[in-house]
């Protein structure tokens, strides 16, 4: 494993990240991402930081981290800093940062940019109708965006937005997909940045987390496109420079299903134990014909 005692923290060095989250078993999608996210730094020079994601307090299990850990290894991937080599941008779990996302909190606030929200899930959805494919946000349809702060103390049990300026266009350039735009107001709406448990959330974690650690390109999948443009709002608002982006092409079984975590066959455990070499798992090439997956 390599050791973070020489970091090159210039700007131009190549810093990337694998950001797991342990909620359940790696699958293949997330091998073919992370490969290519390990290939990049190494095309590059660079190094490859691992962050334990791990803000979901009722699903993360420990369990899930040893799996994440040995199963990441046997992929032949390999980083530079992490949970369990440290690295002077730590600690390298979300849930040992809560004081960075909450001063974080305390800048949106004081910029008069984000606002409490006590709309529930379930009247989003009926206001604003099911999100689109791929996205877990409903538009959201502005019910709360009048209210007043609550100073500068989180109040428990509301959710906190992020207010957009609609009609705002968000570009950028993905490294492989090409130009993205999305529209603000139209595209996604104001967005949860801290959640009703007291917890930050994915948005804004990513954001801070990614900033702190200096990481240059963001590898993920490219059902994340619209989060993208969310977070290139959020490293404006906190005036942090944004990384830049490369969202992979998804990983779908059979039946044209994106792959997630409930997909238990798919698991890299269980491809392990059928038999599956780590350059099978990697590239989502079949060990046999009833075990197939493919990009598409």
């Amino acid at each position: 494993m390599p050791t973070s005692d020489s970091i090159d923290t210039d700007a131009q060095f190549y810093r990337g990240r694998l950001a797991p989250s342990p909620t359940g078993l790696l699958h293949v999608g997330h091998a073919r991402t992370f490969w290519i996210a390990a290939q990049r730094a190494a095309e590059r020079g660079g190094q490859l930081i691992l962050r334990n994601e791990d803000l979901d307090a009722q699903r993360c299990r420990p369990e899930f981290v040893s799996a994440m850990f040995e199963d990441l290894r046997w992929l032949g991937i390999e980083w530079f800093e992490g949970p369990d080599c440290g690295g002077q941008f730590g600690p390298y779990e979300q849930s040992q940062r809560m004081a960075i996302y909450r001063e974080a909190w305390t800048k949106l606030l004081d910029r008069r940019l984000i606002y409490p929200c006590t709309c529930s899930r379930k009247d989003v959805a009926q206001s604003a109708g099911a999100p689109n494919e791929g996205d877990d946000e409903a538009l959201y349809p502005g019910t709360c965006r009048g209210r007043a702060e609550h100073g500068s103390a989180l109040p428990a049990g509301v959710n906190w937005r992020f207010r957009v300026s609609d009609g705002e266009e968000i570009t950028f350039t993905d490294l492989h997909l090409g130009l993205q735009r999305f529209v603000a107001g139209r595209d996604f709406g104001d967005f949860i940045v801290w959640r009703r448990d007291d917890m930050p959330a994915y948005q804004l974690a990513v954001v801070v987390d990614d900033a702190a650690m200096k990481i240059t390109e963001v590898v993920r999948g490219s059902d994340l496109l619209k989060s993208t443009a969310r977070q290139i709002l959020l490293f404006r608002a906190l005036g942090l420079a944004a990384p830049e982006f490369y969202h992979c092409d998804l990983v779908r079984d059979e039946a044209g299903v994106r792959l997630a975590k409930r997909h238990d066959s798919l698991s890299i455990r269980k491809l392990r134990e059928l038999g599956w070499t780590p350059e099978q798992v990697r590239s989502g090439l079949p060990a046999h014909p009833a075990g197939s997956v493919y990009n598409r």
